[in-house]
């Protein structure tokens, strides 16, 4: 049996109970954004735009569309959030730039708790699936993710290991979450370009074996 075969139907996968881990009021998720390019973005706007085939757990309808209703917002948490962000986004050229698209660093504090799919656990398995629902090919992980977001509508999103920095968590936030989870203002709001955050992206590309320029 494939390790991360199609996901089942609705109704089956309806029938599975959910492992959840919630993000209490208060706590924080950090992102890396993008101002610029083709589809600019603001610090805690979800995209609605989409799939991008190099998403991994984008649900938006086929075939892919400038706008719909459902939308999505990747994040991290935990203490290594940061390097988690940057490894997640430039991790196509594995080159950190600065400026390109003019990317900025958001951290937000959650106004509500936020209920997820814990997907690092035994979940995976139970559904039929493996951990490699976070780390497999990404055409199925989106669909997998379209089928979660039908059967647990209770649900506001998935915590999931980052496959590009050791595990640590990453969060996918659908459209019926983040809007009335996310506070109005974010704590921290900087270009990936600001002096004050050279020495701390030097420290973070060099963890991950990333250039940076």
């Amino acid at each position: 049996m494939a390790k991360l075969p199609e996901p089942p139907p609705v109704e089956t996968l309806r029938g599975i109970e959910p492992e959840v881990q919630t993000l209490d009021a208060g706590s924080l998720v950090h992102r890396v954004y993008f101002r610029g390019g083709d589809h600019p973005a603001t610090y805690a706007g979800t995209r609605n735009y989409g799939p991008l085939s190099t998403a991994r757990f984008d649900h938006h309808s086929e075939p892919a569309r400038v706008h719909e209703d459902r939308g999505v917002l990747y994040a991290a948490t935990g203490p290594d959030a940061i390097a988690t962000c940057v490894a997640e986004v430039f991790q196509e050229t594995r080159l950190v730039d600065l400026r390109r698209n003019d990317p900025w660093l958001a951290s937000l504090e959650l106004a509500e708790s936020v209920d997820l799919l814990d997907l690092t656990g035994k979940w995976p398995t139970r559904a039929g699936a493996s951990a490699n629902i976070a780390s497999g090919p990404r055409p199925r992980c989106r669909r997998w993710s379209k089928i979660i977001h039908e059967a647990y509508p209770e649900l506001g999103g998935l915590i999931y290991a980052s496959s590009m920095n050791g595990g640590e968590p990453a969060v996918l936030f659908y459209e019926r979450a983040f809007a009335a989870a996310q506070a109005m203002e974010p704590v921290f709001n900087r270009p990936l370009a600001d002096p004050g955050l050279l020495i701390p992206l030097e420290r973070v590309a060099a963890s991950l074996g990333y250039d940076l320029a």
